[in-house]
């Protein structure tokens, strides 16, 4: 797995066994998030809404560090199926967030597919700093997809 910060942006990339379908439909179908997107004991997706279009609203919330309750919100930006998802991210639990933006880039090629997340939009450097759990979450991603 590759990551690149910069001061406003994350970006991380990760290669599945797995068809853009499937790592599309892990993403974006509420039942399929909720069993792959978190670690119990320490952030534990347990609810997601999914209004699947752009401009659609979408909301995740579930139990987080120190069994703190946290959710996550934003707006679809981008849908291009199987190939591009970007929406906007607002969690709960930064008090100083500003809405930033999460796009999904996926290459697939003879069913393997190379995942890139771009986090972007950060006010500051604290915040970016704040949003250091992607490589563990496209891991998570990847245990899912390949299962």
């Amino acid at each position: 797995m590759n990551s690149t910060n910069t001061i406003d942006a994350i970006v991380a990339e990760i290669t599945i066994k797995a068809s853009a379908e499937q790592i599309f439909q892990a993403l974006t179908d509420p039942a399929q998030r909720v069993k792959w997107w978190g670690f119990k004991g320490r952030f534990q997706t347990n609810h997601m809404e999914s209004d699947l279009r752009a401009g659609g609203r979408w909301l995740m919330s579930g139990i987080g560090m120190g069994g703190k309750p946290f959710e996550i919100h934003g707006v679809y930006r981008t849908i291009e199926r199987p190939r591009v998802l970007a929406f906007t991210w607002l969690p709960s639990w930064d008090e100083t967030a500003t809405e930033t933006l999460v796009r999904f880039d996926l290459d697939e090629r003879d069913g393997v597919t190379m995942v890139r997340l771009t986090h972007s939009g950060f006010a500051s450097e604290a915040s970016r700093t704040r949003h250091q759990g992607w490589p563990q979450i496209l891991g998570w991603l990847k245990g899912y997809a390949e299962a």
